[in-house]
């Protein structure tokens, strides 16, 4: 049951690190996972078994978007064929920033790091979810650096669910059919600097996530913020060294609604007197197979395939529209904070 709180609780994942790590640690790192799906829906999370520093992370984000990163023609080319029609890709690849959408924004997603047939259960969707991934043709190292990355989180979302699995009473290998054909996405995402004279105060609006386990990484610009049981939006600024974690809609349905999905947003943050790059994060998704059935601990049954398209249509960067991006367009949006 959500609850109101003024902060986000912070876990240790030492025990996860810890070759001396007793049976007893791990059932008290499952009850403190319980314990913040159950209220808050959100936490920090520390002492990472992760090989990749902030640093690391944010270095990936700064060669896509930063400012000797891809050039615009170069960003089209792996665009998303909603917004460039002659590209055959659909769900993975970049994504332009929307000009006067509040969900301010551009993108690139990559899936699991491996190519597989497409297996969608759904022939009329205009989106492949089981497409491989699209990289630049000339950047061998930020190919590697994204998909160990997306491996690393990968394995650390296994971790959490056998350690879920057990908070609900369930055997550590109750959520591993989910790992087959996995759909995860790694997003790394830029918010362009939105002006003082533009009066806007969302870059992302209020939702909850759709699916089971999100991990974010987050930059020190600030911004993220958690509606708590009162409907007060609580700031959750970065914590040195640690990621943000949250289940999604269908998780909650999972646990049989012991866990929340929680309200989030992202505010606009100005800084007096620097332009600035705006705002990075990295979030990652983790996601059952196509074709996975995920089933509550009531019994209730969906493919999750079929409840992410669904979900997809309220996506914005999976709007049709009708043309090709304008580049003028695409090139304001990039530039705000020359207004």
């Amino acid at each position: 049951m959500s609850i109101s709180f003024s902060t986000l609780p912070i876990v240790s994942l030492a025990s996860l690190s810890t070759p001396s790590a007793t049976t007893e640690d791990f059932l008290a790192l499952s009850s403190a996972l319980d314990q913040v799906f159950a209220t808050t829906g959100f936490a920090y999370l520390t002492d990472l078994p992760l090989t990749y520093t902030h640093d690391d992370v944010f270095g990936i984000c700064e060669d896509f978007f930063g400012p000797y990163g891809l050039p615009l023609e170069e960003k089209l080319m792996l665009a998303k064929k909603t917004f460039v029609k002659t590209n055959r890709n659909t769900y993975r690849g970049y994504f332009p920033p929307q000009p006067g959408a509040d969900n301010l924004k551009e993108g690139f997603e990559l899936g699991t790091p491996s190519t597989r047939q497409n297996t969608s259960s759904s022939p009329t969707s205009t989106f492949d979810l089981t497409e491989p991934n699209v990289f630049p043709s000339d950047r061998e190292s930020f190919r590697i650096r994204c998909e160990t990355l997306h491996n690393e989180l990968q394995t650390l979302s296994t971790h959490l669910l056998s350690l879920l699995a057990v908070a609900l009473g369930k055997p550590q290998n109750f959520f591993e059919h989910y790992l087959t054909d996995s759909l995860s996405t790694l997003r790394l995402l830029h918010y362009p600097p939105v002006p003082a004279s533009r009066q806007q105060e969302l870059i992302c609006t209020p939702h909850t996530d759709s699916g089971i386990l999100t991990l974010l990484h987050q930059d020190q610009t600030g911004g993220l913020e958690v509606r708590n049981s009162e409907g007060t939006w609580i700031p959750a600024p970065y914590v040195p060294g640690s990621v943000v974690v949250n289940i999604g809609d269908l998780m909650a349905k999972v646990s049989g609604n012991r866990w929340v999905a929680t309200y989030h947003r992202v505010r606009a943050t100005k800084r007096k007197g620097e332009q600035g790059k705006g705002r990075y994060s990295v979030p990652f998704f983790f996601e059952p197979g196509m074709h996975c059935v995920v089933t509550s601990v009531e019994g209730d049954e969906v493919v999750y395939g079929e409840h992410v398209l669904k979900k997809m249509k309220g996506w914005i960067e999976f709007q049709e529209v009708l043309n090709d991006v304008p580049e003028m367009e695409i090139l304001k949006a990039q530039t705000l904070e020359a207004y």
